[in-house]
């Protein structure tokens, strides 16, 4: 079912993203009071934002995409990974865990994990109730042990893509951004040496929309992938954080029960 909003959302937000930026484009940027005598093809009034903007060429329909694109995902992962690490501090968290262990109350974890709701509450939970289940049975072998870690491992491996998901598209924004910011610089320099190489005296209106498209894509796409970078690292970090969770608390059930059955 996540896997088919996921697909959904990916349909959804592309082609809605270039429909927008493409509106803001011609309809707010290109407004003809953003210009002299209001037509857009001639300077923007007094350095206007907006009209300086426009200049840079049907690029910046694409770039402005991008920038939408990466607002969608980055409010999405903040959810998401809001979602996973749960109620509460994790640290705190693992530290109950860890110490509800030494003291061998397994049925309060199960209760700690419910109010903690994340995926590293998801992982424990499994791997608690897999010994539970065990522990029932008439006495317990090494083996239980190997069956709870692999259901630790398991159960990690489910929560690790929900992590991860959609990191891939902001990855692929601050990759792109500065290079299609770079190709409307390329244009933008061809159009102004064209102004230049025109026959009689150069263009002087042509050169100045070509140098404007040149410095108005780059900036556009290096401060995309720029911030688009900065989220992306912001949630890696996060995503460290719970993973680190999962495989300390992972280690700590696992850990408890040797001690537990080597002892016996």
């Amino acid at each position: 079912m996540s896997k088919k909003v996921n697909l959904n959302l990916s349909l959804f937000v592309i082609p809605l993203a270039i429909l927008v930026a493409y509106f803001l484009y011609n309809y707010v940027l290109g407004q003809p009071g953003n210009f002299v005598d209001g037509d857009p093809t001639k300077e923007p009034i007094n350095n206007n934002f907006l009209g300086v903007i426009y200049k840079g060429g049907p690029i910046v329909i694409l770039l402005i995409s991008f920038q939408l694109i990466m607002l969608v995902y980055v409010i999405e992962r903040f959810i998401a990974i809001r979602l996973s690490a749960g109620k509460g501090n994790l640290q705190n968290f693992v530290a109950q865990v860890k110490n509800l262990l030494a003291s061998g109350q397994l049925e309060e974890i199960q209760k700690l994990c419910d109010q903690q709701k994340g995926a590293v509450a998801n992982v424990v939970k499994t791997g608690i109730g897999t010994y539970l289940s065990r522990k029932a049975k008439d006495g317990h072998d090494q083996k239980d042990i190997y069956l709870i870690q692999k259901e630790l491992e398991e159960s990690t491996q489910l929560e690790l893509p929900i992590l991860n998901k959609n990191m891939f598209i902001l990855s692929t924004i601050a990759q792109i951004a500065t290079l299609v910011g770079l190709l409307g610089t390329v244009t933008g320099m061809i159009k102004a040496f064209g102004a230049l190489a025109s026959v009689g005296e150069p263009d002087p209106v042509g050169l100045a929309g070509g140098i404007s498209q040149a410095l108005v894509t780059t900036a556009l796409g290096i401060s995309t992938a720029a911030v688009t970078i900065v989220f992306y690292n912001f949630f890696a970090n996060k995503i460290e954080k719970v993973t680190y969770a999962i495989d300390e608390a992972s280690f700590s059930i696992i850990h408890s029960l040797k001690l537990k059955y080597f002892s016996s």
